[in-house]
């Protein structure tokens, strides 16, 4: 069993100090199940009634879950990454079997495998394992090929839809399309193109995002998409796979990646800004916007539309070369665990592993907890977050 020096662990573990109430806190690793995961051993005191008593806890580390010894409420703390090596562009529902699915541009892993959209899942969000592709064949209706980018999957009325984008870099006429699967973790049956570039009058026409809010006693469903060439909306009928009346536009030339999620009557625009696979020097950052309309305007903290080219929203995460995590972006739909707590599911590049073995950019996704402030989405410091950090709470 190996130790590791007292000062880099107390800087690590930093969060174990006051998890029990201890002070004065030593903490240690140290592999107490011999599964090769170091555990955290906390010694210290507890004030309990003007008097101070010898405490000591320990936390057993489960393949980066930990959880307190004599407990059986599940993990108490996590670190990032939560999943290796890729899941770019993720998107994560909770299936109607309990369990969180994830999904991600189809990439070449360190497997050697391409995956048609993998799908991994996890009881708690933290411990993720690889299901399926989600896709058995590439759907074949776009002539021209492409490799299937950025997922969004939504569960409606038993079925579960995706909207996909196809698309190679520089293509002149990128789609969306849709499948349904009746589970969460597929396979997925395509149902074809829903639109192109060409046809909907928008370049580039990638990341598709779905919709659903209520006007009046009507449900109405949209979808939302864009990638450096405006952001748009538009309703769509009542299968989904084909829209209703004209386009409208959200957002200028700044973004990719869109996510709007409506909170106290007020729509919260998030979006993904700079150059999402240039590696180790990845520019990709999430900033945001607020309406209090669905269409519009969505205003930065100081009032700016950002509808106009070249306005980029609100600061809300951002990388760091010195922090060892750049390019964080293209966020999931925010995930509510069973407490009420919102936490913010993005891909982020490594600095030190910044590449996949074909080449591409390896993303590995990161979970970090919001706090709402003044009616504006925040995580601490703005930054992914690095060492251990509050499990969420899955009953």
């Amino acid at each position: 069993m190996g130790l590791l020096s007292l000062g880099i662990v107390k800087a690590q573990y930093s969060h174990f100090d006051a998890a029990q109430g201890l002070q004065h806190a030593d903490i240690t690793t140290v592999d107490i199940d011999n599964d090769g995961d170091l555990d955290i051993v906390a010694s210290g005191v507890t004030s309990e009634g003007g008097v101070q008593v010898p405490k000591s806890y320990i936390w057993i580390n489960n393949n980066g879950a930990y959880q307190l010894q004599g407990t059986t409420s599940g993990a108490t703390y996590y670190q990032n990454p939560v999943f290796e090596p890729d899941l770019a562009d993720p998107t994560v529902i909770r299936g109607g079997d309990g369990w969180f699915y994830a999904y991600g541009t189809e990439n070449t892993w360190t497997d050697g495998v391409s995956h048609l959209v993998p799908v991994i899942r996890s009881k708690n969000l933290i411990q993720w394992q690889y299901v399926r592709d989600a896709f058995a064949s590439r759907p074949t209706w776009k002539t021209t090929g492409g490799g299937i980018w950025a997922p969004d999957v939504t569960y409606i009325n038993g079925r579960y839809y995706m909207f996909y984008s196809i698309s190679t870099w520089g293509d002149s006429n990128p789609c969306i399309g849709m499948a349904i699967s009746n589970t969460p973790a597929g396979p997925f049956t395509d149902q074809g193109k829903v639109f192109d570039s060409s046809t909907i009058g928008v370049n580039n026409s990638i990341d598709p995002f779905f919709f659903q809010t209520q006007v009046g006693d009507t449900t109405k469903s949209y979808l939302f998409w864009g990638s450096f060439s405006g952001i748009y909306g538009i309703e769509l009928s009542s299968n989904y796979r084909t829209t209703v009346g004209q386009k409208f536009k959200i957002a200028g030339n700044a973004f990719e990646a869109s996510y709007i999620v409506e909170r106290n009557n007020k729509f919260y625009f998030f979006g993904s800004v700079g150059s999402c696979c240039d590696g180790v020097n990845s520019q990709y950052h999430v900033n945001v916007a607020v309406a209090n309309s669905l269409k519009g305007p969505y205003l930065d903290k100081n009032g700016n539309t950002i509808i106009n080219d070249g306005q980029v929203g609100s600061p809300f995460l951002s990388g760091s070369q010195s922090l060892g995590w750049v390019g964080p972006g293209h966020n999931s739909k925010i995930v509510t665990d069973d407490n009420g707590n919102d936490y913010f599911i993005y891909h982020a590049i490594d600095i030190n592993k910044p590449t996949l073995p074909g080449g591409a950019t390896r993303r590995p996704i990161m979970m970090d907890k919001i706090t709402w402030i003044n009616g504006w989405p925040e995580i601490t410091g703005g930054l992914p977050s690095k060492g251990l950090r509050v499990a969420p709470v899955i009953k």
